[in-house]
């Protein structure tokens, strides 16, 4: 990722409900606090929660942050096809991109940004349920911008998912699988 004078870092996961797009912006926003980092982390959900537009905005920084909206992305993950066409143009020259192929099959129109394609709905259903999707998700992430490390995820996840420990096998695999291809 292009380095800027903002330390702080602002991702917009976004998707349709169902989709684990809240747990998704919280792991990153646990991760980088368990990581001694400052962190804001604010879910939006549309009209309908399961199926419906959805997206949480997370920031995090070396310094304390002021406000927990995102306005100018660092970070987008698109999870379908609606939320890249939607937020594409919002991400900052040099941002990254990060796209679930499996259900988007429009390229990106912007040039000036990284762009990480996986099929994580193909991937997460090869692992054994296609909702662990976001954790494919996570590791692209944390693998193509190292604001916290694979174990620093892990641990975070271990702790959102005590007392669920087929979930957190399930989703661990999920998060390894998505860091170790893109």
């Amino acid at each position: 990722m292009k380095k800027t004078k903002d330390p702080c870092i602002e991702i917009l996961f976004a998707g349709f409900g169902g989709q684990g797009i809240m747990f998704l912006g919280k792991l990153m926003a646990q991760a980088g606090l368990d990581a001694g980092k400052h962190v804001t982390w604010m879910p939006s959900y549309g009209a309908e929660v399961r199926g419906g537009t959805a997206y949480s905005m997370t920031k995090i920084s070396n310094e304390e942050i002021s406000s927990p909206i995102v306005n100018h992305l660092d970070i987008l993950v698109a999870m379908n096809k609606p939320s890249m066409i939607k937020y594409e143009s919002k991400i900052k020259a040099g941002g990254i991109l990060v796209l679930n192929r499996s259900l988007i099959d429009e390229k990106p129109k912007r040039r000036d940004i990284k762009i990480v394609s996986i099929p994580m709905t193909e991937i997460a259903s090869k692992i054994g349920d296609t909702r662990c999707a976001n954790m494919v998700a996570a590791g692209a992430v944390i693998k193509n911008t190292k604001l916290v490390s694979i174990r620093t995820a892990e641990q975070a996840l271990k702790e959102m998912l005590k007392g669920k420990e087929d979930l957190l096998a399930l989703n661990k695999k999920a998060l390894e699988r998505g860091h170790s291809i893109s």
